[in-house]
């Protein structure tokens, strides 16, 4: 098995490293992701400039642009082969709810997506790198189990709790649940005085209830969720044309 790795952390981050280290002992890897952490970044593409590719002492390559830039100079610049799968992360902090829609690292698992592979988004369940290794592990698993029975291409997001390997929960199948809309921006000031505002925090969670990757997370089990990229909103079509005719 082939696979190609980002994330949007960095090339530099633990968390990508890990899941090299993890994903090296079952299958053929490359890296490719950002020169800097890029969080927050999404599905963007840098269309205003060049990108420039560079290669670490480690083997790693590492581009400066988004998680989206880096999977796609990948799969269309760089390699001369067709990836098995595409994996990001693991990320420093989880991308559940709405949060997927920011994530530079589901943006670049679901780059791989659209290209027609296969991908996973791999997120711990809280900040700081806790049980870092048990993370690796159950991204190694989870790789290994391959998902024959879903339609190819699949895209996953899955979140991991941060604890050791044996004090897992079971792996589950999940919906994504929601929050509340973000904390206000928090104004301040710049040294020359200028008035400057900081993104605020994510709110609180609005829908956690069973089923939920918000749950699954809070209950020490590891959350899989299958996620699509077709935005339509189906029921309103009807509604939408007869408004219309």
């Amino acid at each position: 098995m082939r696979i190609l790795i980002s994330n949007d952390d960095g090339y530099l981050a633990p968390g990508i490293n890990a899941l090299a280290e993890a994903l090296a002992l079952v299958a053929e890897i490359v890296v490719v992701a950002p020169d800097s952490n890029r969080s927050g970044a999404s599905n963007s593409l840098s269309l205003d400039r060049p990108l420039s590719v560079q290669r670490a002492a480690n083997g790693f390559y590492f581009v400066n642009g988004t998680p989206t830039d880096c999977v796609h100079v990948a799969l269309t610049g760089m390699l001369d082969y067709r990836p098995d799968l595409v994996v990001s992360g693991i990320n420093n902090g989880p991308n559940m709810g709405d949060d997927t829609l920011y994530s530079g690292t589901v943006a670049a698992a679901t780059e791989g997506y659209l290209f027609g592979i296969p991908a996973i988004a791999f997120s711990q369940a809280e900040h700081g790198w806790t049980n870092l290794d048990a993370a690796a592990r159950v991204a190694r698993d989870l790789v290994l189990r391959r998902f024959d029975e879903l339609a190819s291409p699949y895209l996953l997001n899955v979140n991991i709790p941060n604890l050791p390997y044996e004090r897992l929960g079971a792996i589950t199948a999940t919906r994504l649940g929601r929050r509340h809309q973000a904390e206000p921006v928090i104004r301040a000031l710049d040294p020359r005085g200028r008035e400057i505002f900081w993104i605020g925090p994510p709110g609180a969670t609005l829908d956690a209830g069973e089923g939920t990757d918000f749950h699954a997370a809070a209950h020490g089990l590891v959350s899989v969720t299958p996620l699509q990229v077709d935005l339509t909103h189906k029921t309103q079509l009807a509604a939408l044309a007869r408004g219309l005719a």
